[in-house]
């Protein structure tokens, strides 16, 4: 029996389910049922589908899903929606046979390898991805490339010309749903759903009570009736198959007999044609807006929603208590601990988390709660603004860092005016905390230091994660004045209220941002220089101590007071850096000797071991600039010669294999950078090593020329020597290498006017000698010394020509004064280097020629070199006679030994055991061995 006689009405037969869905039922039960049904009931359409639009339309929200995660980079939702994707395509088989593959389908499929394969090729991109993201990109991308090769015809064509195929699959969309209806009501029934005409008041007598009457439809307006019709026009396009194949069933006749009443008027049919092609265009339009609201740019945070045309919608703020809840610090507290019960957990939107906590923190300060409960919320407040990153190598946004600075400032606030009454420490339990306004005072489970300990190290991320040559640097820069203010605030309220250990740590954070600045202030205060104008003398009137006083005062309550000797051995190396940066070597070389620090820094933790570099190299610096050459060529050494001074001073990674130095190591390193602002300039500390070593290694390569066992002082300046000699063609210097390798070959001749000219000059000065405060006082320094040195090199490499020479030439030859002449010469003479004696009454030098000439070095050189060889010679025919015979004999190690072995004696011969050889003699004792 067909539905339409069952139900009994025309709003029924609408609301009516598709032909699958229904069961047999009882005549009874269904005239029953249908007068039980309401008037809301009738009004409300259900929509009766295909096959083929129920399986598409599944397919395209599995499609929507996949496009929604691959906006997000949600790898893992997109690798288990595509698993679906292809099961449901796999259950659409039938129908695709018939219709084809539909060009979203394919759509997608394209899409989502081009997507994969962008992904694949960033790398960085895909370092940041979680370990199951990464694992589901390979699998995805695996699966999708296998999967592709059954369409690639298809994909080929979508991607020659997408335009037309995304407007094909706009057109075919609204046109296939009603064409499949319309042919399947053919096959079924014979009657196409033009054919139906509206009914008429003569229809049959059992489905007269049901249906409504001719009448009842004429006594409504023309309005209400237009509008019925298009609803109908609508929902009968797809009605027709189920009608059709049901009316089959209850036999030819009865069908066309009841037809008349389902009949609508044919003039009526042509209105839903041109209805229906407006409604494809209104499809297609909406269709082309949804597009571009998915492809629009991706949010950086919340979750993805589906905005329709018009005003914004405002969300409304969720609701922190009910409306007429009594709000006390019970209700607040308990509002505070279900909002953090949330913390850390996945999905939780750590944004809206700052927000409720910044909400509540409001609503205890309209209710005067009291100052116990404000600082409580912010101390959570800012631990969330912390866990926002939750990955350690992230750095804080710019909002959320001035949020953070603004908070710590306004708890400093709350803490500075309620001093005597807030009582806050890490050692008092929640249960006995005192939040109430009371007599006693209040007690608040956190520590301040810790924040901004944790503050002072995002700064730190911060600065590491910044071009240092933009402009952005320079802003973020500015922070540290008020970063440093914070610690200053708090080292107020510390030295009142907190512990020894405490003081300690807050007085190191306080070094730490001291400790590598140069004070200009102080400076100019020693050098007796003032401000030009009377503004900047009474600001400087008006200044604090100076850096080099409050540095002392910190220190000394570190050494003083503190039991960790990580605190201690850090404020020592800063204490050192700031003594050498400031030119006071003395106090900085007795401060680094007293402290032993040297016997024992490999012990020491890798930062710590960094600040012992930074601290070396600067004492290295500060002595040359004394004019304490070998000091500062010792000190700069093990720096230097590593070739590594850019790593070993936490400047920079140096590139090395994966097998050095994997992926999770490399992310530490460079958590441990110094940040760009502290840096040491490499090439100055690379010129100052190559001078000092050049002042003392030409005079003493000069004195030492014939000597074969003669050592390097620097590998590395030799270094620099061969590959200059290597050059082919030798042009005028440029690089700070060239011209120190120029003036060392200047001052091996003892001209130390050319050495002069190439170690100051224009392109050297504004390279190194520049950098330097005292920039005249160095460059008087280098001259004096390039002199000096020039002198002795002379003396070395022309001592042998001179029968004596007066130290007035010498004088005049080098532009010292006598007495300077004197004393070098003296010195020289004292450690016997040169053989010569001073004639006093005729200011001469007379040498004594001690010194062997050129070919009597040479004779001696090939003496020695005859020696070795001999030497080596009779070690070689030992090995020979002890084997002779029985050649080698291979024992188990993999060496070759005789059977009875030879032992070297102490004084370096060999002797067998039984009846071996002595050195010397080569005599054969037992004569049956041979």
């Amino acid at each position: 029996m067909s539905r339409f006689f069952a139900t009994g009405s025309d709003s029924e037969s609408e609301e009516s389910s598709s032909a699958d869905e229904i069961t047999p039922k009882a005549p009874g039960t269904t005239f029953k049922q249908s007068l039980l049904l309401s008037d809301d009931e009738e009004d409300t359409k259900r929509v009766v589908r295909s096959a083929k639009d129920k399986r598409f339309e599944e397919l395209t929200n599995l499609i929507k899903t996949i496009r929604n995660a691959m906006k997000i980079r949600d790898m893992s939702k997109c690798l288990e929606e595509f698993e679906q994707l292809c099961r449901a395509f796999l259950k659409s088989k039938n129908i695709v046979d018939k219709e084809g593959v539909p060009s979203f389908y394919i759509r997608l499929l394209a899409d989502l390898e081009d997507y994969l394969n962008q992904l694949w090729e960033d790398k960085e991109g895909k370092k940041k991805m979680n370990k199951n993201n990464a694992k589901a990109l390979s699998t995805l991308r695996q699966k999708i490339r296998k999967y592709n090769r059954d369409y690639e015809t298809e994909i080929a064509a979508y991607k020659e010309n997408p335009q037309e195929s995304a407007d094909e699959e706009e057109e075919k969309e609204p046109e296939d749903s009603g064409s499949s209806s319309d042919s399947d009501g053919e096959a079924g029934d014979g009657v196409s759903a033009k054919a139906f005409l509206k009914k008429k008041p003569d229809a049959a007598p059992e489905a007269s009570k049901f249906l409504k009457s001719a009448k009842g439809s004429e006594d409504e307006s023309s309005s209400s009736d237009e509008d019925e019709d298009d609803d109908d026009d609508e929902d009968w396009g797809s009605d027709t198959v189920e009608s059709g194949s049901e009316s089959s069933d209850d036999g030819e006749g009865r069908s066309a007999s009841l037809a008349v009443v389902f009949l609508k008027k044919a003039q009526e049919t042509e209105k839903s044609g041109t209805k229906r092609s407006g409604k494809k265009k209104k499809l297609k339009k909406e269709r082309l807006e949804e597009e571009a609201e998915e492809e629009g740019g991706e949010e950086a945070e919340g979750a993805w929603e589906k905005v329709k045309g018009g005003a914004p919608l405002v969300k409304e703020k969720p609701k922190m208590f009910a409306k007429g809840t009594e709000i006390n610090i019970p209700v607040v507290v308990k509002k505070l601990n279900e909002i953090l019960q949330a913390r850390g957990k996945k999905g939780t939107d750590r944004a809206a988390q700052i927000e409720l906590l910044h909400a509540l923190a409001g609503i205890a300060n309209e209710n005067n709660l009291g100052q116990g409960i404000s600082v409580k919320i912010k101390f959570n407040i800012i631990a969330s603004l912390y866990d926002y990153n939750p990955n350690l190598a992230a750095f804080m946004k710019a909002d959320m860092w001035k949020k953070c600075l603004d908070c710590i400032d306004e708890l400093l606030d709350i803490l500075f005016d309620d001093n005597n009454h807030i009582f806050i420490g890490e050692n008092i339990a929640e249960d006995s905390e005192n939040l109430a306004v009371s007599e006693q005072p209040f007690r608040v489970r956190g520590c301040i230091l810790t924040l901004v300990e944790r503050m002072d190290e995002e700064f730190t991320k911060i600065m590491q994660n910044t071009d240092p040559h933009s402009q952005e640097y320079v802003d973020n820069l500015k922070d540290e004045g008020r970063v440093c203010g914070i610690i200053d605030r708090l080292l107020g309220y510390l030295e009142n209220k907190g512990s020894t250990e405490e003081i300690c740590r807050v007085y190191l954070r306080r070094i730490m941002h001291t400790y590598y600045k140069f004070d200009y202030k102080a400076h100019r205060r020693s050098l007796g220089l003032q401000g030009e104008s009377k503004s900047e003398q009474d600001q400087e009137e008006s200044e604090g101590e100076d850096s080099a006083v409050i540095m002392d005062r910190l220190c000394k309550f570190i050494y003083a007071k503190d039991r960790t000797d990580r605190i201690r051995t850090c404020a020592i190396l800063c204490h050192i850096y700031h003594h050498a940066l400031h030119s006071r070597w003395y106090q900085a070389r007795d401060l680094m000797l007293m402290s032993h620090l040297q016997d024992n820094i490999q012990h020491a933790d890798p930062p710590v071991q960094i600040l012992y570099n930074r601290t070396m190299v600067q004492l290295g610096i500060c002595a040359f600039r004394q004019g304490m050459i070998k000091d500062a060529h010792n000190a700069l050494l093990d720096i230097q010669s590593s070739g590594r001074a850019k790593e070993l001073l936490g400047q920079g990674l140096l590139m090395r294999n994966m097998q050095e130095r994997n992926a999770e190591q490399e992310k530490i390193e460079k958590r441990r950078q110094v940040p760009f602002h502290m840096h040491i300039n490499l090439e100055l500390l690379e010129c100052v090593y190559l001078v000092s070593a050049m002042l003392l290694e030409i005079p003493y390569m000069a004195a030492h020329e014939f000597d074969a066992r003669r050592r390097m002082i620097s590998k590395q300046f030799h270094h620099q020597l061969r590959v200059g000699e290597r050059q082919p063609l030798l042009g005028p210097p440029e690089s700070m290498r060239e011209h120190v390798v120029a003036a060392s070959k200047a001052m091996k001749m003892g001209d130390w006017r050319t050495c002069h000219s190439f170690i100051i000059n224009e392109k050297m000065n504004s390279k190194v000698w520049d950098l330097f405060p005292e920039t005249q006082r160095v460059r008087e320094m280098l001259v004096r010394k390039i002199q000096e040195e020039s002198l002795r090199t002379y003396l070395f490499t022309y001592s042998s020509v001179y029968d004596s020479i007066s130290m007035e030439t010498l004088s005049e030859m080098f532009q010292l004064e006598i007495p300077t002449v004197h004393s070098i010469i003296s010195k020289m003479i004292i450690n016997e280097e040169l053989m010569a004696s001073l004639d006093q009454p005729t200011q001469t030098v007379v040498m004594h020629r001690t010194e062997p000439t050129s070919l009597q070095n040479m004779a001696l050189q090939l003496a020695e070199k005859l020696g070795s060889l001999v030497e080596n010679n009779e070690r070689v025919f030992d090995l020979k006679q002890g084997v002779y015979g029985g050649y080698f004999n291979r024992d188990q190690k993999g060496g070759y030994q005789q059977k009875q072995s030879y032992q070297r004696d102490q004084k370096g011969g060999y002797q067998q055991k039984q009846s071996g050889y002595q050195r010397g003699g080569y005599r054969n004792q037992n004569q049956s061995n041979y």
